[in-house]
């Protein structure tokens, strides 16, 4: 599969100005940091005393409990996000027009609200309806919702990126639609969506710092606690810092993580990239002739 030409490719004296711009960029950027640290350090937030708290074990395991809640909360909710999200796909590309109007209302609507606002309205609403749970399913509920729409996409346009001549080729060998989706194309389709999953896991992974609004206490929670001088006595800058690192770290471990799968199934398969919310309908992925 090959991707549309944007752009022409820049000459010689384009690349030269493109090259300039992000020195100077480069630079500026630079001289923005080394101001930032100056001032950090004309205010003494960079003494060694305002750290020494992070050599704390009992501060290190506080932190350790909150980056645990975080992950936790964000493998059940990718699991539950991928198991509907698949569903979803799978309605959206169905014969059946009502499950097809069904699976497209609930990705589009989940798809288009602010996450925040889920969560939120998870833990207003669910209590008056009589479902009284702990934060951390509150949490769940709107990481869910809007992930699951989205991976919905993903999987869709996984699908539709295969080439028509795989169902075709399931149709002539006498196999149903159903068989023909869960046999041959859903398998190959995964090696392409791998990539993407994994950086919806990423983005989900982040997501997670929303729990403040329950509040579920998850890392950036751990850490605002933390930096609570009324609480602890602690400064509240080295503890956001500090959070910011271990997100930093992980996600780019994850980012990592993602490129050499795309590198890796792009190799092996001489597999393109797949373009999210494509208007492709049910006969690029099923033959005319396919059984029902």
């Amino acid at each position: 599969m090959t991707s549309p030409v944007l752009a022409d490719a820049l000459g010689p004296r384009a690349r030269r100005r493109v090259l300039v711009a992000s020195i100077i960029s480069g630079l500026a950027l630079v001289a923005l940091l080394g101001l930032a640290g100056k001032r950090l350090a004309d205010n003494g937030q960079l003494t060694a005393e305002k750290w020494r708290f992070l050599t704390d074990p009992a501060i290190l395991k506080f932190l350790g409990r909150g980056l645990v809640a975080t992950v936790k909360a964000a493998a059940v909710s990718m699991a539950l996000a991928m198991a509907i999200g698949g569903v979803m796909a799978l309605g959206r590309l169905a014969r059946n027009a009502p499950v097809r109007w069904l699976s497209g209302i609930y990705v589009e609507l989940f798809r288009a609200l602010p996450l925040l606002l889920l969560i939120y309205f998870a833990a207003r609403a669910l209590p008056r309806l009589g479902l009284d749970l702990q934060a951390f399913w509150y949490l769940v509920f709107g990481l869910v919702a809007y992930n699951s729409a989205v991976l919905a996409e993903i999987f869709r346009a996984g699908i539709l990126s295969l080439d028509k001549g795989q169902s075709e080729a399931a149709s002539s060998l006498g196999m149903t639609y159903w068989q023909t989706m869960l046999l041959v194309i859903v398998p190959q389709a995964l090696r392409r969506m791998v990539p993407a999953i994994v950086s919806q896991l990423i983005t989900l992974l982040k997501d997670t710092s929303l729990g403040f609004v329950l509040p579920y206490e998850e890392l950036l929670r751990q850490g605002q606690v933390l930096g609570e001088v009324s609480a602890f006595g602690r400064p509240l800058l080295q503890a956001f810092v500090t959070v910011a690192a271990v997100y930093i770290l992980v996600n780019f471990s994850l980012s990592r993580l993602a490129r050499r799968l795309e590198i890796r199934q792009r190799r092996r398969y001489s597999a393109g990239s797949i373009s999210v919310g494509g208007v492709e309908d049910l006969a690029v992925v099923a033959a005319p002739g396919a059984k029902p």
